[in-house]
């Protein structure tokens, strides 16, 4: 079991940034992958970013160029650095990890965290 706990949300005018972070209850080193995922009102779950036990990350059109995905290996820890937010950016960020469970791939889910941009 992996629990996540995201934080970092909250209100911020559009054009501004925030950093949310994910905190997982286990050393992240063996995970094969962990990613932000947003939902906004009315929307499906969609993929904003992932990054890879190597390093290699992934964006959606949306958010490259504004977005940035991290990991703090010693502090369990993954981010994502949100810069010139836009309204549409308004959702749920919630963190997902991928892991190897002997020989089969499972995925664990944190609550989430609210972002609203205000235009």
């Amino acid at each position: 079991q992996v629990q996540l706990v995201e934080s970092g949300g909250g209100l911020v005018q559009a054009g501004g940034s925030l950093r949310l972070s994910c905190a997982a209850s286990r050393s992240i080193l063996s995970f094969i992958s962990m990613a932000w995922y947003r939902q906004a009102p009315g929307n499906q779950r969609e993929l904003v970013a992932g990054i890879t036990s190597s390093g290699s990350t992934n964006y959606a059109d949306s958010v490259k160029g504004r977005f940035t995905i991290s990991r703090d290996n010693a502090k369990n820890t993954v981010y994502l650095q949100m810069n010139n937010l836009k309204p549409e950016d308004t959702g749920v960020y919630s963190c997902r990890a991928e892991i190897f469970r002997g020989l089969l791939r499972d995925g664990f889910r944190g609550q989430g965290t609210q972002v609203t941009v205000s235009s």
